[in-house]
């Protein structure tokens, strides 16, 4: 292994670094630094995981000084917030001993404080293409002293449909500048891009072209399983033998906010990352994450690209990806920095031809996935779970089976169809009471109509009065009244 110092690296950052633990650098960091730092354009190509942050950052920081004047000098733009953030807290902590200031620049987040601190000198800018765009639109931002540009994650640039934001970005900067660009893959675009606002740049791959595009150092397991038994299956996978952190990815943010809510109440340390949270809830629960005070990050795939924490063991797909690009994004969150990780994936019954496509194009053993429950003995074998483990912690609060208690189903913000599933059976009873023709047929068909619809309050005030209800649905000449009375209740 090279170290930074080996690498040309000024002291004052790699005292830094070593303080945390980082002394030796990755591969495409021995590859990159040297270049960056004499000011040739880079295209930079490596797994995820591998440290491209530094792999920049530091050359970046180098270039402007250690004192550099006030005034934007560096932008690293990235396509998600969540990656902003990440590599906004990397340079801050590279640049800690300079007087340096990193900013990060993203929507989400209100402006006065970003406009303050560009207006207060800030030298390196790390966002996101929106707001960055916007801060130029109203002359808040200005580019025209920018003499470092990075370009982070260009492949997630071109999933997201960024690539019209990303070429006025790069119109907006001086045409003498040093440019680096990294991606994990580089399709067409990408490189089409590079070639219009780039200087000769040398393209640097630091693994063999003619490795898997898979990690060798990541286990993949698929298994078809029953929607209604994933929840137990995830809670015992939880219970692993030597898991670290765990990632799992959900298709919306309802059922990200859902099983949030259940994990949390089998007596799991888990937090949430979705399209529903504000910027601040997201931060927070990134944060507890990383530093280890949340063990399990439940996340919709607007957090793939920004997680980059070395000690997460497990991924756990609750449904197959949308393409085999996804799914890269998603397992690459572990097996980082040369660790061993584990990715699971529950495929639906009919999902098979979805995932026989994915398998193709990442040349994964194209066998049908194995039916599997939360009982079933392989599970237990293949994720080295102890024996007899159930899908509650010890000591988490004991409820009824068939639904979570109201509660968490407010705080998980699932909304009237949640609540409408978890109080059925009372609210039925209390739309016979009240029905207005008194007839039990009719009461029956108005409870089937309006279930969704009753509010918790009105539930529980019905269930309290049975013997009225009853009364009420066997009375002659006041069913009209008393349907109207059983509405307001």
């Amino acid at each position: 292994m090279v170290t930074f110092t080996e690498l040309g690296i000024d002291s004052d950052i790699v005292q830094v670094l070593s303080q945390h633990g980082v002394t030796d650098a990755f591969p495409i960091q021995a590859e990159t630094i040297p270049l960056a730092l004499r000011g040739q354009d880079i295209i930079g190509q490596a797994k995820t995981g591998t440290g491209k942050t530094l792999g920049f950052g530091l050359p970046l920081l180098q270039r402007l000084g250690a004192n550099p004047e006030p005034g934007v000098k560096a932008l690293v733009v990235t396509p998600t917030r969540e990656l902003a953030s990440q590599v906004h807290e990397d340079l801050k902590l590279a640049a800690s001993e300079r007087g340096t200031t990193v900013v990060p620049i993203y929507g989400g987040k209100a402006y006065e404080e970003q406009v303050e601190q560009i207006k207060n000198g800030a030298q390196v800018i790390v966002g996101t293409p929106g707001r960055l765009l916007d801060l130029m639109n109203q002359r808040i931002l200005s580019l025209k002293n920018v003499s470092e540009i990075v370009l982070d994650e260009a492949d997630r640039m071109l999933d997201l449909g960024f690539l019209p934001d990303i070429e006025r970005i790069f119109s907006s900067v001086p045409a003498i500048r040093h440019t680096m660009l990294f991606s994990a893959t580089m399709p067409g675009p990408i490189l089409n891009l590079a070639r219009r606002f780039m200087t000769t740049p040398v393209h640097i791959r630091v693994s063999d072209p003619d490795e898997g595009i898979l990690q060798a150092n990541i286990k993949h397991i698929v298994y078809r399983a029953h929607p209604l038994d994933k929840d137990e299956m995830i809670a015992r996978i939880l219970q692993a033998t030597g898991r670290e952190k765990v990632v799992i990815f959900m298709r919306t943010k309802r059922a990200a906010a859902k099983l949030f809510e259940e994990l949390k109440d089998r007596g799991f340390a888990a937090v949430a990352v979705h399209g529903d949270m504000d910027q601040g809830q997201r931060e927070r629960s990134m944060n507890q994450f990383r530093e280890g005070k949340k063990d399990v990050l439940i996340a919709t795939d607007v957090a793939a690209r920004g997680i980059d924490v070395d000690d997460v063991s497990h991924v756990i797909n609750h449904t197959i990806p949308e393409d085999e690009k996804t799914y890269l994004h998603r397992v690459g969150r572990t097996g980082r920095a040369g660790k061993t990780g584990i990715a699971v994936t529950f495929m639906d019954w009919d999902d098979q031809h979805r995932w026989t496509m994915i398998a193709k194009a990442l040349e994964l053993p194209a066998a049908e996935p194995v039916e599997t429950y939360s009982s079933s003995p392989h599970l237990f074998a293949d994720l080295n779970i102890p024996e007899g483990t159930k899908g509650r912690l010890p000591g988490a609060t004991t409820r009824g089976k068939d639904a979570p208690p109201r509660e968490a189903r407010k705080s998980a913000g699932e909304g009237t169809a949640s609540r409408s599933n978890g109080n059925r059976t009372r609210t039925r009873r209390r739309r016979r009471s009240g029905s207005s023709s008194g007839s039990t047929e009719q009461a029956q068909g108005s409870a089937a109509t309006t279930d969704s619809t009753e509010s918790d309050a009105g539930t529980e005030q019905a269930a309290s009065k049975p013997r009225r209800r009853r009364r009420r649905r066997t009375g002659s000449g006041s069913s009209s009244g008393s349907g109207q009375q059983a509405s307001e209740d």
